[in-house]
């Protein structure tokens, strides 16, 4: 019996490379264009996806074999999961795998932005001792964190901040979480409350009409200007031109941003100009220990789709 053919849109972990090689046909893209895509999937029974590439009815009308596509992380804003439900192929994803990771991540942001770290960095390798009576930080211990979106990562977030440094939780969600809430002390509110009193806002949100342009100029202006934003979710959840003028003109103190609208971030973007501004390459979730859970999660999902077993995360359409 011949192997299942799984096409790869990006490299993943060589660990789970090799075990999915022993159970499939593995293919790498050649190119993400959709045009090019659609060409190499006419016998293809699975698609793991990462961060790039999109994988659209019409590419799924093209590929007569196409049991499952396989998410290497969380997100779903590039898979029409609506499309797949009605053509009977199975979505799957990784929720837990990055959760440590991209927690991790904010919660360092937070500090260098606080400590002014990057500037201190720059100062003394220009040979400025004297920075040290000038770059005067502030403590995260006891400041208030805003939570935008209060789901795994989310959760993970106001965990770091409450238990390791006191901060007092507030959070902002559709849904409401009782149980975390009691444990942490956290009180749910409105955004307009968050914005208003948290010194540390995090955003968490999945990418949705409804969260499109969620942190617009409106937000931002309610913010303090003391108040750091930090956005590990998706590029336009923050209205990035409003966020640039925020950031320019103070009305917030600074940002930590792993995302951006577009991606990758242009090299002529103003945020690379502004010392209050932490950028990283939409890599919070990219530690070893995240990308083989992302990888083995995705490829046993997969295979135990084409192995006619139900997999351990399956998506559902309007999740």
């Amino acid at each position: 019996m011949s192997k299942p053919v799984v096409l790869l849109y990006e490299p993943i972990h060589e660990k789970a490379l090799a075990y999915l090689r022993e159970r499939a046909e593995v293919r790498m893209a050649d190119s993400l264009d959709e045009d090019d895509l659609i060409q190499a999937v006419a016998d293809v029974d699975g698609i793991i996806v990462r961060a790039r590439g999109r994988v659209s009815r019409r590419l799924m009308e093209a590929a007569p074999r196409l049991k499952v596509i396989g998410r290497h992380g969380v997100g779903l804003d590039h898979i029409d999961c609506q499309a797949a439900a009605e053509l009977g192929i199975v979505v799957v994803n990784t929720p837990d795998a990055n959760t440590e990771s991209v927690a991790e991540h904010c919660l360092g942001m937070m500090i260098v932005l606080a400590k002014r770290i990057l500037q201190a960095d720059k100062a003394l390798r220009a040979g400025d001792w004297e920075a040290r009576y000038r770059l005067t930080g502030h403590e995260l211990h006891g400041k208030t964190l805003g939570i935008v979106g209060f789901g795994r990562i989310g959760q993970r977030v106001a965990t770091l901040g409450h238990t390791a440094l006191a901060m007092p939780v507030l959070y902002y969600d559709v849904v409401e979480y009782p149980e975390m809430a009691a444990k942490l002390d956290a009180r749910r509110v409105s955004l307009d409350e968050l914005l208003e009193t948290a010194d540390f806002v995090s955003v968490h949100v999945p990418l949705s009409p409804e969260t499109r342009g969620l942190i617009g100029e409106s937000a931002l202006r309610k913010m303090k200007p003391t108040a750091f934003l930090i956005n590990a979710a998706r590029g336009p959840v923050v209205d990035q031109a409003a966020l640039i003028r925020a950031l320019q003109e103070g009305w917030i103190a600074g940002a930590g941003l792993d995302v951006f609208d577009p991606e990758p971030l242009p090299p002529d973007s103003p945020l690379l100009q502004l010392d209050n501004v932490v950028v990283t390459p939409h890599m919070s979730a990219h530690t070893d220990e995240a990308l083989l859970r992302m990888a083995m999660g995705a490829v046993t999902d997969v295979l135990a789709v084409l192995e006619g077993r139900a997999p351990k995360h399956p998506v559902s359409v309007g999740r």
